[in-house]
């Protein structure tokens, strides 16, 4: 029988403590939430092995160690409203909810929305709520918001989700460009985001968060 709370302690003993995060809270986090229930059930031997778990073509579970980072940098707070763009089946809401006051997750799989909201219950994660809706549409019914993450790649960010960050708020998002991405955390100043380099990663890009490129002959 595996033996997930000993995988989960390597996780994140080899994955996200050597990556500079030292955030106790993170630390902890990633240490409470059970990864493998938050994946396809094919997928459970895989939940640890340090990086992106597939959920479709273009979805995945994020690595640990790019969620840990972005988490690390974002520094949420225990009286923070969070919005979760893309939380699959859940876990990088789960991992928040122990963060953050609140949890809004947003899925756009109606299917897989239900299938979260139900793992999250079964955890006992009563302060994280699954909203179906496009993720670029994100969740104003709920909003304003303290901080908003991309559980993906993106090439821009959509302006209906920066309106939703309150003034002062933070942004995780890991803008791609063809194979490279890099992390960046934006900061809403005087009504506008300013971002700035957190570190290089890569992820598939969310639907929606594409760039539309005109066509050139």
């Amino acid at each position: 029988m595996t033996d997930y709370t000993a995988l989960r302690t390597t996780m994140v003993d080899t994955q996200v403590r050597p990556s500079d995060v030292t955030k106790y809270p993170v630390i902890e986090a990633l240490l409470a939430v059970p990864r493998e229930v938050f994946v396809p059930r094919g997928s459970r031997n895989a939940a640890y092995v340090g990086e992106h778990v597939t959920l479709d073509k273009r979805r995945v579970v994020m690595d640990p160690r790019v969620l840990a980072k972005m988490l690390d940098g974002l520094d949420i707070q225990p009286d923070e409203l969070v919005l979760d763009i893309g939380s699959g089946l859940g876990y990088s809401a789960a991992v928040i909810a122990r963060l953050a006051e609140a949890v809004i997750a947003v899925e756009d799989d109606a299917t897989r929305a239900d299938e979260a909201q139900g793992l999250l219950a079964e955890q006992g994660v009563d302060n994280a709520v699954v909203h179906c809706a496009a993720l670029t549409d994100g969740a104003p019914e709920h909003g304003p918001y303290d901080v908003i993450l991309l559980q993906g790649g993106a090439e821009f960010v959509p302006d209906a989700l920066t309106l939703q960050l309150k003034e002062g708020g933070r942004i995780a998002t890991l803008f791609m460009d063809g194979a490279l991405g890099t992390v960046r955390i934006g900061y809403k100043i005087d009504g506008e985001i300013t971002w700035r380099y957190a570190f290089n990663a890569g992820a598939p890009v969310l639907p929606g968060f594409e760039k539309h490129h005109a066509f050139e002959l």
